[in-house]
């Protein structure tokens, strides 16, 4: 990793005040390599999902047009992330780097670690791209939350962008400009 990288992914630090019933924690969110697939499949598993293919990480990981980042507390991958990239527009949906989905332990979901891996992404497609986006299930309020920092604005609503379809039926496409 380069040093610039490793500084833009440094450590994300959370307040006991948000989390009292928890110490301080000490979060690094670094690159992914192929060494945490493991961990990342288990993360997954342990949030009901519909599991991560160690062969698509492994392959995201090594492709230089996406970003696959680890938060780990004590080399312990406690949340995940990734970016993709589509060369084609397809409707409303243009072609460009958008954010994939965030996976966090839920023992430690709404700490910040959400907020540090999308700001790992956003700093590493913004040295490439202007703008990025990224589509949501119109039902999860907690990732528009979470995105709305980042300045990202409503585009478009379907029941599908690029591959991407919506449990309920109704996703929501999202676009953000680098600050």
């Amino acid at each position: 990793m380069a040093p610039s990288e490793a500084r833009s992914l440094g450590y994300a630090s959370y307040s006991p005040r948000v989390a009292r019933h928890l110490p301080a924690l000490k979060v690094r969110v670094r690159s992914a390599t192929v060494l945490d697939v493991p961990q990342i499949q288990r993360l997954a598993a342990d949030k009901r999902s519909r599991g991560v293919s160690p062969s698509s990480l492994e392959v995201a990981i090594a492709d230089p047009q996406r970003k696959v980042v680890v938060a780990t507390m004590d080399d312990v991958v406690v949340g995940w992330a990734k970016t993709h990239f589509w060369d084609l527009s397809d409707g409303p949906a243009a072609a460009g780097h958008y954010l994939g989905g965030v996976m966090v332990a839920s023992e430690i979901r709404r700490h910040g670690v959400g907020d540090a891996l999308t700001s790992a992404r956003l700093d590493w497609i913004w040295k490439r791209a202007r703008k990025t986006w990224f589509v949501v299930n119109a039902l999860n309020l907690a990732s528009i939350d979470l995105h709305r920092k980042w300045g990202f604005c409503e585009v478009a609503r379907n029941h599908r962008f690029h591959t991407t379809t919506f449990t309920g039926g109704e996703g929501i496409l999202f676009s953000a400009e680098s600050r």
